[in-house]
């Protein structure tokens, strides 16, 4: 059956967060002239989230449906690939489960891509809802953490300047995805032991790549969930390291096979230079201080990163 836009929540071990997630979907308001679905793809968790969603099923009482599959594939990237399958809408709007939509999130993505037809994808406004306060200066790097406060007016990402959105409160117009992403990622998305990320940036790039136009619509409005741990050094450096480990992937992904080599070399002395400068301007901090220890790792990886992918057969896929 047809539908004009899908929600796919992509989730493991959301059992404690799918309930308020869903909740908020259950009071989205202005969908009554369009026909939506809630998909969960439930990758591999190990609690009871997919209990939690069949009680939501059994007393489910809305026009648009709330469905559940399984995706075995550890990887964000995997349990997205499943959203868009079993996804029935022209639309497919991503919400992690600590993605708390404000009440015409639903809406406002429908209007966006309807307003908008060369829009392959388009992302929210995603504001924090921190559990602590982080330190003064966490702003320089916030925004790794899938925080994009942009203004509240719509803008366009342009392909020179070689930034992208994140995933979360992400809307992907399905034809633009089936005709330009490929089935098989080089990055799949965290997993247990390994941070390596990006598989995102890869997306949307070959969504660029193909031609589509990708927005920041600040009229989706969303509210991450940013608990403690989130803030500790001993999550941050390891997720830093996975960002810049991605890196090589996300930055030439776009490029023709023949440019990359002068892109890896271009890349490499940047990265050096960033190393550079950062020691010269922060010195011990490096070590020391949460902020700078995370940039320095970003820079590090970054530099590292081609051949980090190649040692460990990322380019074989």
């Amino acid at each position: 059956m047809y539908v004009d836009f899908t929600l796919a929540i992509p989730t493991y071990n959301g059992a404690s967060r799918l309930p308020e997630l869903l909740e908020r979907l259950q009071n989205q308001l202005h969908t009554e002239h369009f026909s939506w679905e809630i998909i969960v793809v439930d990758n591999n968790s190990t609690d009871n989230t997919a209990k939690i969603v069949q009680n939501y099923q059994a007393s489910w009482q809305h026009p648009y449906p709330l469905k559940y599959c399984f995706e075995p594939k550890q990887g964000a990237a995997h349990a997205r690939h499943t959203a868009v399958k079993q996804a029935q809408g022209k639309y497919i709007g991503f919400l992690d489960d600590d993605n708390y939509p404000t009440s015409n999130w639903v809406a406002a993505a429908y209007e966006f891509g309807e307003k908008h037809p060369n829009a392959g994808a388009y992302a929210s406004q995603i504001h924090p809802n921190w559990e602590v306060q982080p330190p003064a200066n966490f702003q320089r790097i916030a925004p790794f953490l899938a925080i994009t406060e942009r203004g509240n007016l719509p803008l366009l990402y342009e392909p020179e300047k070689k930034l992208l959105p994140p995933s979360a409160g992400l809307v992907v117009r399905r034809e633009a995805w089936l005709k330009s992403v490929p089935n098989q990622a080089i990055l799949t998305g965290r997993i247990a032991g390994n941070m390596l990320t990006g598989e995102d940036l890869e997306m949307l790039s070959h969504i660029q790549k193909s031609g589509w136009k990708i927005w920041y619509n600040p009229e989706m409005e969303i509210y991450h969930q940013i608990p403690h741990w989130r803030l500790q050094r001993e999550y941050l450096i390891p997720f830093f390291r996975g960002i810049g480990l991605s890196r090589f992937v996300t930055r030439t992904v776009s490029l023709k096979p023949w440019i990359r080599p002068i892109a890896l070399l271009a890349y490499t002395i940047n990265d050096l230079k960033k190393i550079f400068f950062h020691l010269l301007k922060y010195r011990l901090q490096v070590k020391t201080e949460l902020v700078a220890a995370c940039e320095m790792q970003l820079f590090v990886s970054s530099l590292i990163s081609p051949f980090y992918l190649w040692k460990n057969g990322y380019f074989n896929k």
